[in-house]
């Protein structure tokens, strides 16, 4: 059976590395899509205005294939992609982690840098609260209004979540579904006379 369930933060968490007068601050932030990636760092860059550097990574989807590294003026590797090891570390996805960093005066040297950004991150995330979700998919059903018991009888038996419900001559809804029983669910909806579909989002 396809796995549905991923593990992510319950809400957002800080961290902090110090490092020869240079700080590492480390906001971690759970997230569905990448529409919320911007406006979360550009948040940060704001309040922490005086920082360096604001580097960060996310990892959006329940198949962890959809990620990003930014170095933020860092040297290339030093600071995204140690902040990604440590979401991969913990087994996380829809998350983002941004570090901003204060400079101290000292160099770190390469070494210094990656260690520093992996510390940070990795200290947000254990502060944090790491849960697990489940992934659901959403879709706009449209049928005519006499089929409106047997399409009650599938979301019922099959536990699927209903909103936005028009009830008239053609009857419409979103409902939403655990990954895992799409299959049938699908299959179920698709027998029902003049019942159409259409697939809105995953999260």
């Amino acid at each position: 059976m396809e796995s549905d369930n991923y593990k992510t933060l319950k809400s957002p968490a800080k961290g902090v590395y110090k490092e020869k007068g240079s700080r590492f601050l480390a906001f971690a932030f759970p997230v569905v899509n990448q529409d919320q990636i911007k406006p979360v760092v550009e948040g940060i860059r704001k309040e922490y205005h005086d920082a360096r550097h604001h580097c960060y990574a996310y990892m959006i989807g329940r198949e962890r294939l959809n990620w990003r590294i930014n170095d933020d003026g860092e040297p290339s590797g030093t600071a995204g992609r140690p902040i990604l090891g440590q979401i991969n570390s913990f087994g996380l996805t829809n998350i983002l982690i941004v570090v901003s960093r204060y400079f101290g005066g000292t160099l770190l040297g390469t070494s210094g840098l990656i260690n520093a950004y992996k510390s940070a991150a990795a200290d947000a995330l254990k502060n944090g609260e790491i849960v697990e979700r489940t992934m659901h998919e959403y879709y706009e059903i449209k049928y005519p209004y006499i089929s409106m018991n047997d399409v009650m009888k599938i979301l019922k038996e099959d536990e699927a979540g209903q909103s936005d419900q028009i009830f008239e001559l053609e009857c419409s809804m979103v409902i939403d579904f655990r990954v895992s029983a799409r299959g049938k669910i699908i299959s179920r909806l698709s027998r029902i006379e003049g019942l159409n579909y259409r697939y809105i989002e995953t999260k």
